[in-house]
């Protein structure tokens, strides 16, 4: 970003060294082993000595107690509490369902059990949780955590989706032929052998089944065979049938050995048949937590309220623990109904919750010395990720036809357009601001090009690069290195494909080494737009922040792109603008090109002669191509290094469970 402060070596030696430390910074290895309690890293994600390959798990019991959630003002007081003395406890081989009504509470319990609660100043986590009796460390235990959302590279088959998350995370199975065999038993496990060679598809390719998603989403974090498993309501925007399907799948896999606990809304019959045991939270509340079936119905019985014959039992639970805002009367009745019920479970809680033994009678003396042992993360190597990474940003950029088709379509649309506008400009002195336009429009059709489709796409790869960073499948150097080289083919053809026709359809200065100069900066421009879209999607929380907040940017760099204000009328608190912004050094290089060596038809003594003269008057005069395109270079380093500072600094960091508060005894008052 030197460029116009010194001498040409001193901007070459700035550049040299953005390079250097860019290369540095990607590349450089990351920790083998974490520290025992990492904040920043969700719940039990870390490998361990076991091979996920031999399917055994190691059982785990969760426990927790005096869960409570609140939310906090400016001044520190509570002003509501999402989660009230909650306990519960969650057992290996039974599948445990937290249901409730809508804002009860369910996705906040889920989220701090598997120590996934976003963090945020304004909210304060008490409570404990423990694993088989003991105090949990955030490293000892496995956990998958299964998310409303399904995402994943859409131009990726199952099968190879799979197969490429089991690389990444099983770096200890070398062969090939094993690790085909471990995917293809996920894929018989999950159901999923039917559609093992369909592309996942998204919104704008038709892929795989809704159903078929979810299944795929527990396959992905099967594959280093967990001890827990999470769900967020895994049936939201299933019909009844692939719900019921995904039910059974979490249902085998607590048959298996795993702790299974799901979130979920309003099952249908059928689905809660298949639960084991439930949580039943009103207002942040526990109402009922025991074993599932007919023993809700048994207990709230005692208290007078008996389920119809023939109706959903969640129905009739849900109905019973929510409260009706249809009259202020019915608001007071259900509300003091619920605590009511509340107040009742908090004293009949050991008699219900310790209910069930646990299924298999080694669960404790295995799970404890799996506590016991050291937890070290085993990740292949940073060139070994980079290979993976590249073979599947490859296979995402090349497949992605739509995108492709749509992109080669506006880049022919947008040549002919301009070509026709600007028809076989000739040598009048009305042309030098005819080439001028057209060139400003040039950089500015491409670099917004490449902008928008970064904008369009990076937001929502990002979600998924964090959830495999969060389980530590990758670093982040790896990645972007890896997005940068993929994308490089693909992303040139498009920029070549709008200079082919539209310069000769303007006929553009006449000669190949110019022709080839001109498709040189164009798509050297196009990866710097490329590059600053994937800083803004890092920036932006969502793809519509994105879309409106990337060319608002690059309206700045237009604006100060050489053509509608002249770098030396520029004011001196704007000055640096020009020299950051990609449209100008785009604008300026495809001018030293065109105008170099160029002759005007000259009718007035002060018409001008020749190319030189017209650079001069854009203050261009003594500049060389080659500067230029180092500027975009050094403009391109600078956008990937900030896109991977602010990936770094923004990671997921969840909140965390502090003791609960100590209840002091009063002091007996002596008597003498």
């Amino acid at each position: 970003m030197g460029v116009g402060f010194g001498g040409k070596g001193v901007a070459q030696m700035l550049a040299a060294i953005a390079a250097a430390f860019f290369l540095r910074i990607i590349s450089a290895p990351g920790p083998t082993i974490l520290p025992e309690d990492d904040p920043d890293d969700p719940a039990g994600t870390s490998d361990t000595d076991e091979s996920p390959a031999t399917g055994n798990v190691p059982l785990v019991t969760l426990s927790w107690t005096n869960i409570t959630c609140s939310l906090l003002d400016k001044s520190g007081k509570t002003v509501r509490f999402l989660l009230t003395n909650v306990n519960g406890e969650a057992k290996p081989g039974r599948l445990l369902a937290i249901m409730g009504p809508s804002g009860s509470g369910k996705t906040t319990l889920l989220n701090v059990l598997a120590g996934q609660l976003a963090a945020s100043p304004w909210l304060r986590l008490t409570g404990r949780l423990d694993i088989n009796g003991c105090p949990r460390s955030s490293k000892s235990y496995k956990a998958a955590y299964v998310r409303q959302e399904d995402l994943f590279f859409s131009q990726l088959t199952v099968r190879e989706t799979l197969s490429l998350a089991a690389e990444l995370q099983l770096p200890d199975i070398q062969s090939v032929e094993e690790r085909d065999k471990y995917v293809n038993n996920l894929l018989f496990r999950l159901g999923l052998v039917n559609c093992a060679d369909s592309n996942v598809g998204d919104a704008k390719v038709r892929g795989i089944s809704g159903g078929e998603k979810k299944r795929l989403s527990v396959a992905c974090e099967l594959i280093a065979s967990p001890s827990v498993i999470f769900a967020d309501e895994p049936t939201t925007g299933l019909d009844a049938f692939q719900a019921e399907r995904v039910m059974e799948t979490l249902r085998q896999l607590a048959q298996d050995g795993h702790t299974v606990v799901c979130s979920i809304h309003q099952p249908r019959g059928s689905v809660y048949g298949k639960f084991d045991d439930i949580v039943l939270l009103s207002e942040g509340a526990v109402v009922y937590m025991g074993p599932a079936q007919e023993e809700p119905l048994l207990y709230f019985a005692k208290f007078g309220y008996h389920c119809p014959a023939h109706v959903n039992p969640a129905e009739f639970l849900a109905d019973l623990i929510s409260i009706d805002y249809s009259s202020a009367e019915s608001v007071h009745y259900t509300q003091k109904r619920i605590d009511d019920l509340v107040e009742a479970f908090s004293k009949n809680t050991s008699n219900i919750l310790y209910a069930t033994p646990i299924t298999k009678s080694d669960a404790v003396k295995i799970s404890m010395e799996f506590v016991r042992k050291p937890i070290v993360k085993r990740k292949g190597g940073w060139w070994r990720q980079f290979w993976l990474l590249l073979k599947r940003a490859w296979m995402q950029a090349s497949r992605d036809g739509p995108t492709n088709k749509v992109r080669a379509r506006m880049s022919i649309a947008s040549a002919l357009i301009f070509g026709s506008v600007f028809w076989r400009m000739g040598k009048s002195q009305t042309s030098i601001q005819d080439r001028m336009g057209l060139l400003q429009v040039a950089a500015i059709n491409t670099a917004m090009a490449a902008l928008t489709k970064t904008l369009g796409v990076f937001p929502k790869e990002r979600a998924i690069v964090n959830r495999e960073r969060a389980k530590g499948s990758y670093a982040l150097g790896p990645y972007l290195l890896s997005k940068l080289l993929a994308e490089i083919p693909v992303g040139a053809v498009f920029p070549l494909m709008f200079g082919t026709i539209l310069y000769p359809m303007a006929r553009l200065h006449p000669s190949l080494s110019r022709f080839g100069k001109f498709s040189g900066i164009v798509t050297v421009e196009s990866f710097a737009a490329s590059a600053m879209g994937l800083t803004v999607g890092a920036m932006a929380p969502t793809t519509e922040a994105a879309m409106a907040l990337g060319p608002s940017l690059m309206t700045v760099f237009i604006v100060f792109g050489g053509y509608y204000v002249n770098a030396e009328n520029t004011p001196v608190i704007f000055r640096w603008i020009p020299r950051v912004s990609l449209i100008r050094w785009a604008f300026q290089g495809l001018c030293l090109n065109e105008f170099s060596g160029l002759q005007f038809d000259q009718q007035q003594s002060f018409d001008i002669q020749t190319g030189e003269q017209a650079l001069e008057r854009l203050s261009f005069g003594g500049s060389r191509i080659r500067d230029t395109v180092l500027a975009q270079g050094r403009i391109l380093m600078f956008w990937y290094w900030t896109t991977y500072f602010l990936l770094d600094k923004n990671k997921p960091k969840y909140q965390q469970l502090e003791p609960p508060p100590v209840q002091l005894q009063p002091l007996e008052r002596s008597t003498f």
